[in-house]
């Protein structure tokens, strides 16, 4: 057990460092915005601005971040300050006057888009959670349960989202479902409500019922509404970094259920058709797209390396590993937190590159757009930080 503590160790103090000396700061100092409040992400690659529209996902990206780094690490008045700061941009300026959430503002605050989908809202819904943890606001944890009453109601209303498809295609989509596992959970942590359990019920029943093709073994991201196979480019696509998110979010359930054995069983099976079809067998990583028929996907990005799937494998096999006790998730874990420390740091202007080719060089240099800021990779790193501290003093008792 020696190398493991050993290994566990090492890891946990290279996560904590390297969030609190590198990632964090690179922000604070390059993207958050000190005149109107939020948060920058389009940065060049030595944090120069690039363009000044801000991304609403990540205005609560950020500010839960900031408040989970406070909560979980250390508590920093400057990163208190820094979530605090984003919240105020969100309710100042991020809602339209129906209660949805816009996707781009100008830096004033000023909408400039909206997008069919609800991720603005979670995330807002997780930021104001975890800052009502951090800053002792219970009315935040108040206007989070009732946001992700309202996602539920946007998506539940025929008429508020225009519907992706016409009425040719019927079909349903992964990423809402197990987004909303993780944003109810978050939720759950600073106010208990019986529409959060009920909703991660409900979300994990779909997953089971309609996205996990065995004949595949594979989690589709698009299924008929009874979770029909597609037969399509569409759905045929394999996502194996959200997969492996997916995957996490259930672990970190059956874990807050007291180790419940059918959500663990899921979980692992879930992560590891997902690491089989993602991992990168000649140059390691995670690829983005599969076909589950092995025919060529569409997007010209399939064979790609994300900054975004590694971090989630990373949570995934500690998860896992904790869960099971199976070496072979630590194993898994090494693989891929040295493959992403080998290739995704930037040495030279600090943070961590977002885009490389399939054989780890890089395919551009930015630390930021609308799609990358302060999120997976902070996140991964407090969540690799807890996981290896909590695994640690497990072997201690």
């Amino acid at each position: 057990m020696g190398q493991i503590s050993n290994y566990l160790r090492a890891t946990r103090d290279r996560y904590r460092e390297d969030l609190v000396e590198n990632i964090l700061p690179f922000w604070l100092q390059h993207g958050l915005d000190r005149k109107h409040g939020g948060i920058y992400t389009c940065v060049d690659r030595d944090g120069t601005l690039m363009d000044t529209t801000k991304s609403v996902w990540f205005q609560g990206r950020f500010a839960f971040v900031a408040s989970f780094a406070y909560n979980q690490i250390e508590q920093r008045p400057e990163w208190l300050e820094a979530a605090r700061t984003t919240i105020e941009f969100i309710e100042r300026h991020c809602f339209d006057t129906d209660g949805r959430m816009f996707f781009e503002v100008t830096e004033d605050g000023r909408g400039l888009r909206r997008r069919r989908y609800v991720f603005s809202e979670s995330f807002a819904a997780i930021a104001f959670s975890e800052y009502a943890i951090a800053s002792g606001d219970k009315r935040y944890a108040e206007k989070a349960v009732q946001l992700f009453k309202d996602i539920q109601r946007f998506l539940t209303t025929p008429g508020i989202l225009e519907p992706k498809y016409t009425e040719e295609l019927q079909a349903q989509g992964h990423s809402i479902v197990m987004i909303l596992i993780n944003t109810a959970s978050r939720i759950r942590e600073a106010l208990p409500d019986p529409v959060l359990d009920a909703q991660i019920a409900e979300s994990l029943d779909k997953l089971e019922r309609y996205f996990l093709h065995p004949e595949y073994k594979a989690l589709l991201e698009m299924v008929g509404p009874n979770g029909e196979f597609i037969d399509s480019l569409s759905g045929r696509l394999i996502n194996p970094g959200h997969c492996i998110e997916t995957a996490w979010f259930i672990l970190e359930e059956a874990k807050y259920r007291g180790g419940d054995k059918h959500l663990i069983e899921l979980g692992c099976k879930i992560l590891d058709w997902s690491w089989d079809w993602g991992w990168d067998e000649l140059y390691g990583g995670i690829i983005n797209f599969r076909d589950c028929k092995g025919l060529p996907c569409q997007d010209y990005a399939q064979d790609m390396k994300f900054w975004w799937p590694q971090t989630e494998a990373v949570i995934a096999t500690l998860y896992a590993y904790q869960m099971t006790g199976e070496e072979r998730y630590l194993k898994m874990h090494r693989q891929i937190s040295d493959w992403m420390y080998a290739h995704l740091p930037d040495h030279e202007y600090g943070e961590w590159y977002g885009y490389l080719h399939r054989d780890g060089s890089v395919a551009q240099p930015a630390k930021g757009n609308l799609f990358k800021g302060p999120f997976h990779i902070p996140r991964m790193m407090i969540k690799g930080y807890q996981l290896c501290s909590e695994l640690l003093a497990a072997e201690e008792r």
